[in-house]
């Protein structure tokens, strides 16, 4: 008799469990439909900023290449008439690249810098590589006000050796001989 009485609670129970979840809504959420609002942090594409005054920010330096623990990140250095140096091409396997976020710290200028945009899946994985025109956009990003080249003291044709943020003016050294 006992073991009827538990076989029986045994039974209710498990009718009780699965009648009080079949009237709850789906646990789950339909992705293309709802997306789910990100972290204000989250890393994800890779975008290649301009300056302030709408040139480009990336000097070629190879910083993040070197910083990449996959190796997706490529570029050849150049350097116009002014001086200034740029990259000739850029280019990011994002069918390699982790995301890590480590190129974007390595980078001095602020130029890489990774958006909370993640929807870049392809079946073929020649079109995850993006070239140097599929990552520049048209804005500073995180940096509104940030120029490299304001700060670095490196000498062009617009700002001369002396000419830049918080930086003196060039010393003679022969003005300091007795």
């Amino acid at each position: 008799m006992k073991e009827l009485f538990l076989i029986v609670h045994s039974l209710c129970t498990g009718f009780y469990t699965t009648l009080k979840h079949v009237f709850r809504g789906p646990a789950t959420e339909l992705y293309p439909e709802y997306k789910r609002p990100l972290p204000a942090r989250s890393r994800a594409r890779i975008i290649l900023t301009a300056d302030p005054d709408g040139r480009e920010r990336c000097v070629a330096c190879y910083l993040c290449s070197a910083a990449c623990p996959v190796d997706c990140i490529s570029m050849q250095a150049a350097e116009n008439p002014e001086g200034r140096r740029y990259a000739a091409w850029f280019r990011i396997n994002f069918g390699r690249c982790i995301y890590c976020g480590l190129c974007e710290e390595a980078c001095p200028t602020a130029a890489i810098q990774l958006t909370p945009s993640f929807e870049h899946a392809d079946r073929d994985i020649l079109k995850m590589v993006a070239e140097k025109h599929d990552l520049q956009v048209d804005h500073c990003g995180k940096d509104q006000n940030y120029n490299f080249y304001d700060h670095a003291g490196v000498a062009d044709a617009i700002r001369p050796k002396g000419g830049h943020v918080n930086e003196s003016p060039p010393v003679n050294v022969r003005t300091n001989m007795p």
